[in-house]
């Protein structure tokens, strides 16, 4: 199931907004620093580096402690939205967000918790496919959080839509008594609402590496509510509906490319094709 609006202005002047998109400044030699989500004004996530030759990422940071759930929308998101500008929804979380454009999407996912460097992992896995390890490292990307794998699909014969939930802070923090309550109310047949903040990033290896030379097009929803609700459904194996804001302008993305989301979205879910894991390293990051 998805269901789309047509993209419209949200958000509040960034000074006001709990969530925004940074760029840290210049380093020496003239190179953009890090992309950055920040929350309450405090650095959360790195997220994929500007070039779109480098892996793509979203990294938790030391100072990622923070949830965005709005208590007073929580009676009316344990149900499910039959649109996504419902009651309010979008723009009672808007406030939350700096000014720009954002494309409100609804879907319902599956979600499949992911460990880092284990089964299922895409860091350690889809990526080393087509980019290789660090090579500074020697390893593969590390993303410091579980996150959630919930669907991909093919873009074309050499693109390839991964898609990710990330919680804001880990899993392990959730209270337990609430993720019970929502695996129960799940299999009586509810399907609750998440909400998240959304990025489309389109990277590329810049040297072709491997068995896989896609293009990997990385959906990558932030949890603004719903931490309990994700969990409860990877236990159960129960679906759970999130109402996405896609930031447009936020992603490394063309405005093309956001404007296909909805259609790939509705496709078929189907796997990449991939030969053995390539063994070595990717150019040199250049961050």
């Amino acid at each position: 199931m998805i269901r789309c609006d047509e993209p419209r202005g949200l958000g509040v002047p960034d000074a006001e907004a709990r969530l925004r998109f940074e760029a840290e400044p210049q380093r020496s030699g003239g190179r953009t620093g890090r992309r950055l989500l920040v929350v309450d004004g405090e650095p959360a996530f790195e997220l994929s580096y500007w070039c779109g030759t480098c892996p793509l990422l979203f990294r938790r940071l030391v100072t990622a402690n923070q949830k965005l759930s709005l208590e007073d929308l929580r009676e009316q998101l344990t149900g499910t939205l039959a649109e996504p500008g419902d009651g309010g929804v979008i723009d009672a979380f808007g406030a939350l967000l700096p000014q720009g454009e954002y494309l409100p999407v609804l879907l319902r996912v599956e979600p499949r918790l992911v460990i880092p460097g284990r089964e299922g992992d895409y860091f350690s896995g889809e990526q080393v496919d087509s980019s290789g390890i660090d090579q500074f490292w020697g390893l593969p990307e590390y993303p410091h959080t579980p996150y959630y794998r919930t669907f991909e699909t093919a873009v074309d014969a050499s693109a390839h839509l991964y898609e990710f939930v990330v919680p804001m802070v880990p899993p392990t923090w959730n209270d337990r008594e609430r993720v019970e309550e929502y695996v129960e109310l799940m299999d009586r047949g509810a399907v609750p609402t998440a909400v998240a903040v959304s990025t489309l990033d389109v990277c590329e290896p810049a040297i072709a590496f491997g068995d896989d030379q896609s293009q990997h097009w990385g959906l990558t929803h932030f949890l603004l509510d719903g931490h309990h609700k994700l969990e409860a459904a990877a236990t159960a194996g129960r679906p759970v509906q999130l109402l996405s804001l896609l930031a447009l302008g936020e992603g490394l993305a063309s405005a093309d490319d956001c404007a296909r989301l909805p259609a790939l979205r509705a496709q078929p879910r189907s796997a990449r094709t991939q030969g053995p894991a390539a063994q070595g390293s990717s150019p040199a990051d250049p961050r």
